[in-house]
């Protein structure tokens, strides 16, 4: 009897031996067949923009801002073969704007005023305080002065602006120095298509930080800010009333043919 039950004792021993044994090797087994933690996969390294990507970025950036000014300023506007002259720009919280030009028409003679208003623009002749200055409408349905009557300065203050703010403009920008007398950031910009007109006159455009243009440098002259801006009007108002007629021509009327009446 007592053999019986050192017999089973011993059985009982061995089986939990074997039991902690095999229990042993399925931990070790399952360890070592448990897989590496995959690797989150590899993300893009982040682009790094370009010298050209950054200077429109910070002309944009200075374009949009003077989007939202509503400011009078003037310009002094140096030309090849001019005197130096003062360009005013009038913008209004309505949204016209008005830009005086002397010696805008009839090669230097007529002063003008390019004005934008009520989604009508018009060329107003400036005469002197003896002459009451008039206005005429533009032919074409969207305002566009035609080619001849087109003083062109007026564009640096409007729609230009709307064009370096547009990012399918064909336009290579990169910075730029300011030209003598002019502070601020500037930017060169150029056109990237050869076989297309730049849609805006290629040059340097300098701007302050809050959006004020201080100057820019381009083939119909230099401009540079002539003092502090002080606040746009409300609305813009014509000068005189709207008459027929045709805008004046930016150089000399053309020389008559008609042939003298002979004696």
């Amino acid at each position: 009897m007592g053999m019986t039950i050192l017999f089973v004792a011993a059985n009982r021993r061995a089986a939990a031996a074997g039991a902690i044994a095999v229990s042993m090797l399925a931990v070790g087994a399952g360890c070592a067949a448990a897989p590496a933690p995959a690797q989150p996969p590899a993300g893009p390294r982040a682009a790094v923009d370009s010298p050209a990507q950054v200077a429109r970025d910070q002309l944009a950036a200075r374009v949009a801002a003077a989007a939202d000014q509503r400011l009078t300023a003037s310009y002094v506007w140096s030309a090849a073969g001019r005197p130096d002259r003062v360009v005013t720009v009038a913008e209004a919280t309505d949204g016209g704007w008005r830009v005086d030009i002397p010696g805008g028409a009839l090669d230097g003679t007529v002063d003008v005023a390019i004005i934008r208003t009520g989604a009508v623009t018009f060329q107003c002749t400036l005469f002197s305080t003896t002459e009451q200055p008039t206005c005429v409408r533009p032919a074409d349905p969207d305002g566009t002065l035609p080619t001849e009557a087109d003083p062109e300065v007026h564009h640096v203050f409007t729609d230009w602006q709307t064009t370096l703010l547009d990012r399918r403009a064909p336009l290579a920008v990169s910075v730029g120095q300011p030209p003598p007398g002019v502070d601020g950031d500037c930017f060169a910009v150029g056109s990237t298509s050869a076989s297309l007109a730049a849609p805006l006159a290629v040059g340097r455009y300098c701007y302050h930080p809050d959006g004020t243009l201080t100057g820019a440098r381009l083939d119909l002259g230099t401009l540079r800010l002539a003092g502090p801006p002080t606040a746009g009007p409300a609305t813009i108002e014509l000068p005189g009333p709207v008459v027929l007629g045709e805008p004046l021509p930016v150089g000399a009327p053309a020389a008559s043919t008609t042939a003298p009446l002979a004696d």
